[in-house]
């Protein structure tokens, strides 16, 4: 398996902790690790601005960054999203196919009852909760 080359989607609702799990399996910033919040973020100050207007901005940006990262054949891609609808997982696919990545999708669920750090209100959580499906077969 160490000769394969990955593109790992982790999933979750917010606060589920895949910004942390995906850092664990960076193996210390070894492997690059994208998200859609990456776009909000401010480099320098670390502070988080949701725009919607912007959103499709956002994901263009990930999936840019997730193709230059398989183009240069970097071996494991971590993406880090909400993924609750299969549409934002299908550039992923696409992207996995045309450069012959394996891809993994996995949820990361919230045992640990951890609140989502983007403020996102528990109303908004649930609307995202019931949209959100898992394909096991």
């Amino acid at each position: 398996m160490n000769n394969v080359n990955a593109i790992i989607l982790l999933r979750g609702l917010p606060g589920s902790g895949k910004t942390s799990f995906a850092k664990l399996i960076s193996e210390q910033g070894k492997y690059p690790i994208f998200s859609v919040d990456d776009f909000f973020t401010d480099e320098m100050t670390g502070e988080y601005q949701f725009d919607f207007q912007q959103n499709y901005l956002a994901y263009q940006q990930c999936e840019l960054k997730c193709q230059n990262s398989a183009e240069m054949g970097i071996p494991r891609i971590i993406i880090h999203n909400t993924f609750t609808m299969d549409w934002e997982m299908e550039p992923y696919f696409k992207i996995a196919s045309a450069f012959n990545y394996s891809i993994f999708v996995m949820t990361v669920e919230n045992y640990h009852a951890s609140k989502n750090i983007h403020e996102v209100s528990d109303e908004q959580v649930l609307k995202m909760a019931q949209k959100y499906k898992v394909k096991l077969f």
